[in-house]
């Protein structure tokens, strides 16, 4: 099988392409240049996709003895991944900028580019598993990917490999130590890649701007007021601009974001509580929705934890009905569906969530 590895600099796509010439794959290595103007280092875990990145992984198909591109994706990943960030936050949403590079560029332009030129698929160092076509859970649940992958439909994943979901992290870097890749140690990336700096709201300041509006409590009374609503998240409890906590001596949170009146309000943890998730776009990664409500789990971050719900789409959107409230959950936020089993636990399909309530 002709296999296009994405091989990132780090550890884990490394040994990822690794793994799949031992298999006796007939592997090609490519970088994806996603930023104009790289970085020339990386600074610890802050950021990715540097020159230095771009080295790394150059050097780790020398050692594998295998083809080396890097491709040039820049502007596709400012369209679809950083303005579509910047844009939802406009919209008073939260979005995940990983879940879109999943589904935007790396399973979508970089595999489209991959079929057209004759490789039959992508391999990349995701942690999850795919076991007869069906996505689940890595072995390693601290660093699951799974999640971020969900947004792939059945088409896209027939053609995707994961070689290193079957192994925990720190068996993987003992692995590229002993295959002698100077990666074997190299930090993991925490950070959003297009914020190296990690000040998010510096980032979107600058490009959105002053729109200023009024943070309230749930009477409509003003409490202060804001520079624009992209400084908020549904949760949010520090930065509020508010003095204090509420009269009944509680810390008070983001509960609510209007972008079109620029109004952000606020109140106590109780509310927060949400029982129902409408998601819009559902992709169903098994090819096929199913038939009726179906008792499942639900989660809405990359690392958080799930709540068991019974879903069913509806129309052409998806709605999860939570046995127990989830706190905190604000549109843009992916929710994605999965099914506990004995196998690992299934992931069933996905949806970008529009109202919770």
């Amino acid at each position: 099988m002709r296999v296009l590895a994405a091989m990132s600099g780090g550890v884990d796509s490394s040994v990822a392409a690794a793994r799949m010439l031992d298999a006796g794959h007939d592997v090609v290595g490519v970088h994806l240049a996603l930023s104009a103007a790289p970085g020339a280092l990386r600074t610890g875990s802050r950021g990715c996709c540097s020159r230095e990145d771009a080295d790394d992984a150059r050097r780790v198909a020398d050692i594998l003895g295998i083809p080396f591109y890097v491709w040039d994706f820049a502007d596709r990943f400012k369209e679809d991944v950083i303005d579509d960030f910047v844009d939802s936050y406009a919209r008073g949403e939260t979005p995940n900028p990983c879940v879109r590079c999943n589904e935007r560029i790396k399973f979508s332009a970089l595999a489209a580019r991959a079929l057209a030129l004759g490789f039959d698929a992508v391999a990349t160092g995701h942690y999850a598993r795919l076991t007869d076509g069906r996505l689940r859970r890595a072995v390693d649940r601290d660093k699951d990917q799974s999640y971020v992958l969900a947004v792939l439909s059945a088409e896209q994943l027939r053609h995707a490999a994961f070689p290193v979901g079957d192994t925990p992290k720190p068996a993987i870097r003992e692995e590229a130590a002993r295959r002698g890749l100077a990666v074997a140690d190299k930090p993991d990336s925490h950070d959003i890649c297009f914020i190296p700096s990690g000040d998010t709201q510096a980032f979107l300041g600058a490009r959105i701007g002053v729109r200023r509006g009024a943070v309230v409590d749930a009477g409509g009374a003003v409490l202060a007021e804001h520079d624009g609503v992209h400084g908020f998240t549904i949760g949010q409890r520090k930065g509020l601009g508010i003095a204090g906590p509420g009269p009944d001596g509680r810390p008070r949170y983001v509960t609510g974001i209007d972008a079109t009146t620029a109004t952000v309000t606020v109140g106590g943890a109780e509310d927060l509580e949400v029982s129902e998730l409408t998601g819009e776009g559902p992709v169903f990664t098994c090819g096929r929705p199913w038939r009726g409500p179906l008792d499942c789990e639900v989660q809405v971050r990359a690392h958080g934890s799930v709540a068991p719900a019974r879903a069913e789409l509806i129309g052409e959107e998806l709605v999860a009905r939570l046995s127990s409230p989830l706190r905190g959950v604000a549109p843009g936020q992916t929710m994605v569906l999965y099914r506990p089993d004995a196998a690992g636990d299934e992931v069933l399909g996905s949806a970008t969530i529009a109202a919770a309530r």
